[in-house]
């Protein structure tokens, strides 16, 4: 077994931040998949033994389990030392872009792919709302990002595996990134980084059976 085990699924951007920087920090992990489109996550066993929020993505790593991507993400800096932050200055920057993340980006763009794509609800009115949502937020990044490398500047840092999360599922989301060049170019430098994967090659559970 590896030393680190990540319960996941190859549709959760949430769960792509944590496998993308144990990818990137050279880690050893394996990926066990969890059958959220059936129920796992809802069942007792699951609730009981790994996470009582019901939800992925969950890190196993000798004693510990953790839940919750900017909290396994904060315990991978302590446990690599890389993607982290010098200063405390640089410690509430990489907070307040992981916050935004979460509220604004993540947040909003996680249920409108869940919506529009993966259950196709066609473009119901919470669906449009979230749309509207989604690009205020990728606007507020692309201007951000006109003066900055990465998130915080200009070093790669766990803000940035947060913000990016679901924005390398193309085609998917309904939204054209090409209206937000600072962000496709964002993306293009984390894209090259060594050993970057796109998240359907990093997690199991692609394609769904549905769509097999």
């Amino acid at each position: 077994m590896a030393e680190f085990v990540l319960h996941c699924m190859a549709q959760s951007g949430h769960s792509y931040k944590v496998a993308l920087m144990l990818e990137l920090c050279g880690a050893d992990w394996e990926a066990s998949w969890v059958d959220f489109f059936n129920g796992q996550t809802r069942s007792e066993e699951f609730r009981s033994s790994l996470n009582e929020m019901g939800e992925v993505p969950v890190l196993v790593h000798g004693n510990e389990t953790l839940t919750q991507s900017a909290v396994i993400m904060d315990y991978l800096v302590e446990k690599f030392g890389k993607f982290g932050w010098d200063t405390d200055e640089e410690r509430r920057e990489i907070l307040r872009w992981t916050i935004f993340d979460n509220q604004k980006v993540s947040g909003m763009i996680g249920p409108l792919r869940f919506m529009r794509t993966l259950i196709k609800t066609g473009e119901t009115d919470v669906v449009k709302f979230l749309d509207g949502r989604a690009k205020s937020a990728l606007a507020i990044l692309d201007k951000h990002l006109a003066k900055n490398d990465f998130a915080i500047g200009s070093k790669l840092t766990t803000a940035d595996f947060s913000l990016c999360s679901y924005l390398f599922y193309e085609g998917e989301l309904g939204i054209d990134l090409n209206d937000y060049q600072n962000v496709t170019a964002w993306l293009g430098r984390i894209k090259s980084q060594p050993g970057w994967k796109h998240p359907y090659d990093l997690m199991p559970g692609h394609p769904l059976p549905s769509a097999a």
